[in-house]
């Protein structure tokens, strides 16, 4: 094929349909031409590339075709409906059908937890394996409290944000994997339970969970989450459902994970401000404690009760 001789034949319909391509308004009878072009261009391409791949015509060919086709089917552009159908909708139906899956995950890490704080405050030489003697006394005195305080406040909350996100997504992203998903959470479960029985055993319970509840509710309802979702992407690969196959069925549970994903960035947002402002605010425990309980409720009710609604109508026909 001569190259010179095909570009000279049809340049004139390519400049055509690039300029057309840049118009901001167009005709109707221009968009009819638009559309012509666009599909001779694309055979023109598609000749060019089976019988003369020659790099810079086919590239120059592959942009004016796309730029073509987006012209004519139209850029998708955000818009506040879509924006309300993934928090009214997509979000809260994606958490409640993983609701069995990161409901688990919390009463294990739960019990988890429990247990490895009332084994470290009632044997006090554990904690010290842990963390030493003078750690733990300097823990009680002033480092546990002080962690709150020790950063300005939006400094605190973006430090807290991107560390939950990141956790989170090493969640979701390791959960395909399994025995990344429990060292992590293994480690989270350690850490709150050394802590909270090196407090327990010193007399200050009340400092603990006063200081840990506000925010801790959600926040480690996220990491559930994040966890359950990732563990679920798992079983779709293990376990497909019977109708579904192997990759269909992690297909499904990935695209429902790249949506709790996003949701988990708001999640983890309100529950770095609650850490940051509320948890060391000046307030009696009781508003504290209230006020992140009161949080946490309302996303315990957007994810099952809306998310309940939310998966009952999309089943409708």
């Amino acid at each position: 094929m001569d190259l010179d001789a095909y570009a000279a034949e049809h340049g004139a319909e390519w400049r055509r349909l690039e300029q057309l391509t840049g118009r901001r308004r167009l005709e109707p009878t221009e968009v009819d031409e638009l559309v012509t072009l666009y599909q001779r261009t694309a055979t023109h391409l598609s000749t060019l590339r089976s019988r003369a791949p020659e790099p810079a015509l086919v590239g120059r060919l592959s942009h004016l075709v796309l730029a073509a086709r987006a012209r004519i089917t139209g850029r998708p552009r955000p818009s506040w409906a879509s924006a309300r159908r993934f928090l009214l909708a997509d979000l809260p139906a994606a958490l409640y059908r993983a609701w069995p899956w990161w409901c688990g995950v919390a009463t294990g890490f739960s019990a988890l937890t429990a247990f490895l704080i009332w084994f470290v405050a009632g044997h006090p030489d554990t904690a010290a394996a842990f963390i030493g003697a003078e750690s733990a006394r300097q823990l009680v005195d002033s480092g546990f409290a002080g962690y709150y305080t020790e950063f300005a406040a939006p400094t605190f909350a973006f430090h807290l944000w991107t560390h939950n996100a990141w956790l989170a997504a090493q969640c979701l992203a390791a959960g395909v994997l399994v025995l990344p998903v429990f060292w992590l959470l293994w480690q989270n479960a350690l850490n709150i339970g050394v802590v909270g029985g090196v407090m327990i055993s010193y007399d200050r319970a009340d400092v603990f969970f006063g200081m840990i509840t506000p925010h801790g509710l959600l926040e480690l309802t996220g990491i559930h989450l994040a966890a359950g979702v990732g563990l679920r992407t798992a079983w779709a690969w293990i376990a497909p459902p019977a109708h579904l196959g192997r990759g269909r069925a992690v297909a499904e549970a990935g695209r429902a994970a790249i949506v709790v994903a996003a949701g988990l960035v708001g999640l983890f947002a309100v529950s770095a401000l609650l850490e940051a402002f509320v948890t060391p605010a000046p307030l009696p425990v009781a508003a504290r404690v209230a006020a992140g309980a009161l949080v946490w409720a309302g996303f315990l009710a957007y994810a099952l009760l809306l998310g309940r609604h939310a998966v009952r109508a999309d089943r409708r026909p």
